[in-house]
């Protein structure tokens, strides 16, 4: 039995070995499978962008794309029925909207734990749910911090 309970729990992925371990972990806190609302938040294209410009890239076939990788992650880490949604935009503000939108009791999100130059170039998505966020949230540290 888990410490946390929650009825709706969303987990934002980056198809990171530390966001299938954030799946993972919203799996053993929830009661049920369909109660994990796994969400991948794509940046807007760039309207300059070769591929853009050039009509080769668009939303729906990235969104295609992630949805296939999304497949393959679940057949390879036996990830059961979750709830999987991708949405656009800036994906802190986004995943916090996401989780007030289904009425989530929980986000539970990797970090990544950069520090220094490599957090202000690279910014914090989790720091970002957590100050956005209208639920609990539980951030996890990456696999390999010590």
């Amino acid at each position: 039995m888990s410490t946390f309970q929650a009825e709706r729990i969303v987990v934002p992925i980056d198809f990171s070995a530390d966001s299938t371990r954030a799946v993972a972990a919203a799996l053993d806190i929830a009661d049920r499978a369909q109660n994990v609302h796994v969400v991948h938040v794509l940046q807007q294209l760039d309207t300059v962008s070769p591929g853009v410009l050039w009509d080769q890239v668009d939303d729906a076939s990235r969104e295609s794309a992630v949805r296939e990788q999304f497949e393959k992650l679940g057949a390879e880490h036996d990830i059961p029925d979750v709830d999987f949604t991708v949405k656009f935009g800036d994906p802190g503000l986004v995943i916090a909207d996401y989780a007030q939108e289904i009425n989530a009791d929980l986000i539970v999100i990797p970090t990544h734990g950069y520090h220094g130059v490599a957090r202000f170039v690279l910014g914090s998505v989790a720091e970002r749910v957590i100050r956005h966020a209208s639920c609990s949230v539980l951030a996890l540290r990456r696999s390999d911090a010590k």
